[in-house]
């Protein structure tokens, strides 16, 4: 959230989400009994909520508009087919046949990011163990938070509204073969695993209808070790850190590698080493922090083990308060 101000969108995104900021820990009984509620960090400072839920397509189009309203050129349908570089500068060549010398080269483009294989990067991407069964629906008014339910057949049952009029549900269960499943298999299979909880989702699964709007996949992670450079291409995001949303900061993390990326560029007056030093010092150990213990969160649950769960959240809390 202190970026998205930082970038002038924060207002518009505070209007378009759904803001809260106390958690509940709900039990996977046949009332969805609430446990316990605890105070979520407002790590982004006192002048923001702890926590704002948002789709990703609105943020995307709130991120589009800003970047097209300062003068960003936008192309879509394009990618690149070769990069090659000098001291002075990167040649791309596009798959429209195009090309441009550039300054600089970001890959923000993913887990399985095309500019980190093009560098000749080998980054193991591995699951994790766990899946994960989304879906988006309607917000019923029950549901005016986070609620995490542990235990029942699943790892983790929760939600999270995202807006006046629609939320985000997930369940987290031992990573299967479940891709050859078609859409209403899917659906079937989200319903009957969500029977064991209560409480608001009886009636998020009630309006649980539409297959095109369950999803499943695999947790995975990798961790690229500095430099996340190679001369003047750098990878960025999931590109180079990824990581279970057990701790829900990998947005944020991508987010703050760009901040910091701009500010240095705009700070600076080379592309040198001593940018790239400044910009792994501020970096790399904050996101292996970040990925570290979102993992660990992961290892606790698939071994039935009781962990300091507190104690992992009140540290990343304490790592991301500070700007990156």
């Amino acid at each position: 959230m202190r970026e998205l101000d930082r970038l002038g969108v924060w207002d518009e995104a505070r209007q378009r989400g759904y803001s809260f900021d106390v958690t509940g820990i709900r039990a996977p009984d046949p009332h969805g009994t609430v446990v316990f509620e605890v105070p979520d960090a407002r790590t982004g400072g006192p002048d923001y909520p702890a926590v704002m839920g948002m789709s990703r397509p609105e943020l995307a189009g709130i991120l589009h508009d800003r970047a097209a309203e300062v003068g960003v050129k936008l192309r879509y349908g394009v990618t690149f087919t070769d990069l090659r570089q000098d001291d002075a500068g990167v040649d791309v060549t596009f798959t429209d046949g195009s090309t441009g010398r550039h300054d600089l080269v970001v890959g923000a483009d993913g887990v399985r990011s095309a500019v980190r294989q093009a560098l000749g990067i080998d980054l193991e991407t591995r699951p994790t163990g766990m899946g994960i069964w989304r879906c988006s629906g309607p917000r019923p008014a029950s549901v005016t938070r986070t609620d995490l339910y542990y235990g029942g057949p699943s790892y983790i049952a929760g939600y999270c509204p995202t807006g006046e009029d629609s939320l985000y549900a997930y369940i987290v269960e031992d990573a299967q073969d479940r891709f050859a499943m078609t859409p209403a298999e899917r659906l079937a299979t989200m319903k009957e695993l969500a029977t064991a909880y209560h409480g608001p989702w009886d009636e998020i699964r009630e309006q649980l209808t539409d297959p095109s709007r369950v999803n499943y996949t695999w947790f995975e992670t990798h961790l690229l070790p500095a430099p996340w450079n190679r001369g003047r291409v750098v990878l960025i995001g999931d590109a180079s850190h990824s990581c279970p949303p057990t701790i829900a900061q990998g947005g944020a993390q991508a987010l703050e590698d760009a901040a910091v990326l701009s500010d240095l560029l705009l700070t600076r007056d080379a592309l040198d080493d001593d940018l790239w030093d400044a910009f792994h010092a501020r970096r790399v150990d904050r996101a292996r922090a970040v990925v570290e213990a979102s993992n660990q969160l992961g290892r606790w649950l698939l071994d039935h083990e009781q962990g300091d769960v507190p104690g992992l959240m009140r540290s990343v809390a304490v790592l991301v308060s500070d700007p990156a």
